[in-house]
């Protein structure tokens, strides 16, 4: 066995940088802590090459006097610590004294820095930690601090960073980050030599979010304002409405620190329970205020956990906040009915949007829906015939051939049984349906259609095999299309089924899009991660019909498939960036299936909107017949219920 031996203090440097600079991103962020510890008001961050071989952050604090600059960068040296006690109240976002050791010692490092007493500016050069003389400079208050060659004397380190662009998408993700939590501080970002981030620093936290995040999400935060005994919670969250993909846009800081708590997280998503779709993340900027005793900070290296000596106040503050913030939304749309009277209802006072079974947005998507007639007084309306098409049909597949403009007329009912054959009385047709097929029964025309559409598949099953014969009975909630076969009943998710449909005929035929130009680019505001592996994947995209241009911060998208409405462009690229970061985008034939997922996913039929019923038909036709079972994601298509348990659940076995 080796003898014990004291590390070699270069070595023990080396090691100890490593628990504090993973990255250009915790350079950056160690450095813009110390300038705000130091009473800056604005903070520019500059990097290069992702941040690798150049990076300055310049800020107008106290500075740094020359007599104590090398001191700055010896280990455990701070002046924001003197006893013990102080660890117990700790109010400055550094405090540890390793942060300008740990990154002199795996980079090049240039100091110029001036107080306010001092008439010259002193400056200081450092390879590997080892420091130069101080010699006197020119410079404005405030202390600059420029990082080069990153990881230079440690390339075991270095070749396990990522490409340029993804650590310079790190980097913004941690200025965008300390812009939110400081908002007195102006903050810029500047991006091989290109501008990505301004902030104004008026103090006020709406212009820091309106900077970082954008108008969009800017516009669909609604204000957290609360106070309580010993703490307080203030930000914005966003409405359910406008939840996202993924976790990107949730923001928590405790006493302007920067944090990642679960605690935090579940108290913010079990506010919004029963609120928000499924699979969507609530966003937030929230900044949670207590005595400084209350919070230990000193559990990490990089400073980003922490932990409560209240855990449960924590919670019960930050989740009523965020619930009364909610509570008070009255943003949602209502239709109001004034004095009318419906089918011997009189004076109902609001309908709600669920109460009118019209899917919000379904306008602004470019979803057909059916509209209530204006109302008037007096006696109420006939109701239209049931069975009758609306005159727009969504066509979800480029085979569908549309029906023809007069609607299909109502079904009729059988005849009841009897000796001879059955006939059965058309239904009569108006001036208005003139001209439509009038031969044959109502249930023959609509089987008829329904061949024509989807090629016979029900058709010829029924001829092959009349045990196997299935019919569409219905569809509840606008989502799930009832079949019944023999003594078995089928629920069909029609959204889930279509989507593993969309996919295969994509895989298997590949995938060519008709693209088209958009009026108005779409306007995409994405987290830097997000951002960065949408950019890498350029050419796939291009060859999905998306034309991506960079605007700033955003993305803009001047061309997309027709199978995505201009509406679905954002949400497809957010959950698309969202599925490549998670999976990796490295494997092309991996990325590729993840743009095919979500092209399926946003041409397929949705749950909750009108479906005509030749779609149902053909939907229904593809699970029947075995060729879809499970949707993309591996969710099952579609269950059944046998007779027997129906039975059972009647009391009537």
């Amino acid at each position: 066995m080796p003898n014990i031996q004291v590390l070699d203090p270069h070595v023990a440097d080396l090691i100890a940088a490593g628990e504090v600079v993973e990255r250009p991103a915790s350079v950056a962020k160690e450095l813009m802590e110390n300038a705000i510890d130091a009473g800056a008001s604005t903070v520019t961050v500059e990097i290069s090459h992702g941040g690798l071989t150049f990076l300055r952050v310049t800020d107008d604090g106290r500075g740094i006097p020359a007599s104590e600059l090398k001191t700055a960068f010896l280990r455990h040296a701070t002046s924001k610590l003197r006893t013990e006690y102080d660890l117990e109240a700790i109010g400055t976002l550094g405090f540890r004294g390793e942060a300008l050791a740990a990154i002199a010692a795996v980079s090049r490092v240039e100091v110029l820095t001036r107080t306010a007493e001092a008439e010259l500016g002193a400056s200081l050069a450092l390879e590997g930690g080892a420091p130069g003389p101080v010699e006197e400079a020119g410079c404005p208050l405030g202390t600059t601090m420029v990082v080069r060659d990153l990881f230079f004397n440690t390339p075991a380190r270095l070749k396990f960073m990522k490409k340029d662009a993804a650590e310079g998408a790190a980097v913004f993700a941690v200025v965008q980050r300390v812009a939110l939590s400081h908002p007195e501080v102006s903050v810029k970002f500047i991006r091989d030599g290109k501008q990505e981030l301004l902030t104004p620093g008026d103090g006020q936290l709406k212009s820091a979010v309106y900077a970082v995040l954008g108008r969009e999400l800017a516009l669909g935060f609604r204000e957290v304002k609360a106070a309580g005994e010993d703490m307080s919670v203030t930000g914005f969250v966003s409405m359910p409405a406008c939840c996202r993909a993924s976790r990107s846009w949730q923001f928590f800081f405790v006493n302007g620190r920067q944090v990642k708590s679960p605690l935090m997280m579940s108290a913010l998503e079990e506010a919004y329970k029963n609120q928000k779709m499924v699979g969507k993340f609530p966003g937030c900027v929230l900044h949670l205020q207590t005595k400084l005793n209350a919070v230990d900070v000193n559990v990490h290296p990089a400073k980003t956990e922490v932990k409560f000596g209240a855990e449960r106040a924590v919670f019960s503050n930050l989740y009523h906040a965020v619930l009364s913030a909610l509570e008070g939304d009255t943003s949602h749309p209502q239709a109001v009915l004034k004095n009318t009277e419906i089918a011997g209802v009189r004076k109902q006072d609001t309908v709600t949007e669920n109460q009118m079974r019209i899917p919000v947005g379904a306008a602004a998507l470019g979803r057909p829906q059916v509209s209530a007639p204006p109302l008037e007084s007096g006696p109420a309306r006939a109701p239209a015939p049931t069975g009758v098409l609306p005159t727009v049909v969504r066509v979800h597949d480029s085979t569908y051939t549309p029906p023809a403009r007069p609607a299909v007329p109502a079904i009729s009912q059988p005849a009841p049984a009897g000796p001879g054959p059955v006939e059965t009385q058309p239904p009569k047709v108006s001036a208005a349906q003139t001209g439509a097929q009038r031969s044959g029964s109502g249930l023959e025309r609509r089987r008829n259609e329904a061949e024509r559409i989807s090629g016979g598949s029900r058709m010829e099953q029924s001829e092959v095999c009349a045990d196997d014969a299935w019919r569409v009975a219905g569809e509840v909630l606008n989502t799930y299309i009832i079949v019944e076969r023999g003594d078995t009943v089928y629920l069909i998710d029609k959204h889930a089924a279509h989507e593993r449909m969309n996919f295969d005929r994509m895989k298997a035929a590949g995938y060519d899009p008709m693209a088209q130009t958009l009026l108005t680019p779409a306007i995409c505001r994405l987290s830097p991660a997000q951002r960065e592996v949408l950019l890498a994947q350029r050419a796939l995209l291009e060859e999905f019909g998306f034309q991506v241009d960079e605007l700033g911060a955003d993305l803009a998208v001047r061309q997309a498939p027709f199978d995505v409405d201009a509406g679905d462009i954002p949400a497809a690229l957010e959950e698309l960036a969202v599925r490549l970061l998670t999976t990796g985008s490295a494997d092309p034939a991996a990325a590729r299936d993840e743009l095919l997922h979500t092209m399926a996913c946003k041409a397929a039929i949705k749950g909750g909107w009108h479906t005509s019923p030749q779609e149902l038909e053909r939907v229904a036709g593809a699970v029947m017949s075995g060729q879809v079972k499970y949707c993309p994601h591996g969710r099952p298509v579609a269950i059944t219920l046998t007779k027997k348990e129906l039975e059972k659940q009647f009391k009537r076995a």
